[in-house]
């Protein structure tokens, strides 16, 4: 169906169509229902939530952002609000209470049951963006004596109840972690067959305190479906899966898309975001990144008396600027992307500038052909030269910067997208002013 003949959601509940409402919810799955009431606001969003059946209910409420959660929380009743939290999965319970206000936080911890309590409790014990946060301790554990065909068993007996069975943490006897089994290997192998004689022991495990986007990272990496997870001791406490890992990773990036574009990361659906929010969050590093800017004034300030000699150089002075303030945000966006993958360490700084200087150089010489070709004609030859040979020196500078600065931001524990693309392009425009003007007084004798 075109977009323009398709019924919007949105519609229906403007219309108080409930009959249209449940129709809608019933051809589409969770995940579009959940993006469709993310758009909402809160108000609206909570009608067709309600108008939802019980069985799917959890599914559309678990696809929801932390943000969208908290908002149709508040608009449940006490008993649908205890039974949708004591539905959830420990782990994503835990994320949803530990991002809501101490008002929604005590009041869902108060209406679980007592096990379900606990198990909250523990997750919400460890470190903020842990991966003990995101961990599911809802799993089904093989002991390595067991036979492949006892194993099976325990897997029918406890799967219902796990939030994964595809792969298996094996333990023993004082549940220290020996490695993991796929499902598919017990399906295939004889009811005979010892745990212990087909259990991967190199499998990759985490510590539970270590960061979680690093952990999702290294799935991505090993290509598990889940990942293990111990404590201090090696004792086994829960398994990451992809389905956390791929959220991890997902908003990893768009926080360090929105600070390399000068931009604090919104929570939430973009469409559902107040105007004043989002000017709030761009409003900072606008403010800080003008106030460095004046940096560029004083270098023209400090160079009034060679402009007024030669004013040719004028004209060149945005090209100069943009050429490489772009340099400098190219590199330092593969810079940073390239931290974000495990490509580049901090210990790689020496190796990544010497390549960034030598890419910064070859670019520069191409693009100093072409100012040389333009300048010549435009003001002649001899300022043209130091337009081109600037080119050079402003490229090779810009793409130093802009490759060690992220470096040097995750050497002291900055995120090294706060210091990307903008901050960068700002400094080597006042850095780039004064390379010009220098170049320009050697090479003019002004």
């Amino acid at each position: 169906m075109a977009d323009d003949e398709r019924v919007d959601l949105v519609d229906l509940v403007h219309n108080n169509d409930l009959t249209g409402i449940r129709l809608w919810l019933a051809e589409h799955p969770p995940y579009e229902i959940a993006d469709e009431l993310a758009r909402m606001d809160s108000h609206l969003a909570i009608i067709p939530f309600r108008l939802l059946d019980k069985d799917r209910e959890l599914e559309v409420f678990e696809e929801l952002e932390p943000v969208h959660q908290q908002e149709i929380l508040i608009g449940l009743r006490d008993g649908a609000f205890r039974e949708l939290l004591e539905e959830m999965d420990p782990d994503d319970r835990a994320r949803l209470i530990g991002e809501a206000p101490a008002k929604i936080a005590t009041r869902a911890l108060a209406g679980l049951s007592p096990a379900e309590r606990k198990m909250t409790a523990a997750l919400l014990g460890y470190p903020e963006e842990s991966v003990g946060r995101y961990m599911t301790p809802e799993t089904v554990v093989l002991h390595r004596d067991l036979t492949v065909g006892r194993a099976l068993e325990v897997v029918r007996a406890k799967g219902a109840d796990a939030e994964t069975v595809y792969t298996l943490p094996v333990v023993d006897d004082g549940r220290r972690l020996a490695g993991t089994v796929q499902l598919s290997d017990l399906v295939v192998s004889a009811p005979e067959t010892l745990i212990k004689d087909i259990v991967d022991v190199l499998v990759p495990r985490v510590r539970a305190t270590e960061p979680a986007e690093g952990a999702a990272r290294l799935m991505q990496e090993a290509n598990l479906v889940a990942l293990p997870v111990v404590d201090s001791e090696e004792r086994f406490v829960g398994l990451l899966t992809f389905d956390d890992a791929l959220e991890l990773i997902e908003a990893a990036d768009s926080e360090d898309i929105a600070r390399q574009s000068g931009a604090s990361p919104v929570a939430g659906h973009y469409v559902a975001a107040s105007v004043l929010r989002l000017a709030r969050a761009r409003s900072v590093w606008l403010f800080l990144l003008i106030v460095a800017s004046t940096l560029t004034v004083n270098v023209m300030q400090g160079f009034e008396a060679t402009l007024e000699q030669v004013t040719a150089l004028a004209l060149f002075v945005p090209m100069l600027t943009g050429t490489g303030g772009n340099v400098g945000s190219q590199s330092a966006t593969a810079i940073v992307r390239a931290l974000a993958v495990g490509e580049v360490r901090v210990r790689d700084l020496p190796k990544v500038a010497w390549k960034e200087c030598r890419v910064g150089f070859l670019l520069g010489i191409m693009l100093a052909a072409i100012a040389l070709l333009i300048g010549s004609f435009l003001v002649g030859v001899q300022i043209a030269v130091a337009v081109a040979t600037s080119v050079v020196a402003v490229c090779t500078w810009a793409a130093i910067i802009g490759s060690t600065m992220p470096l040097l931001a995750r050497r002291v524990g900055v995120d090294p997208a706060v210091v990307s693309a903008p901050l960068v392009s700002t400094l080597v425009d006042a850095t780039g002013l004064l390379i010009y003007f220098t170049v320009a007084r050697a090479i003019l004798g002004v």
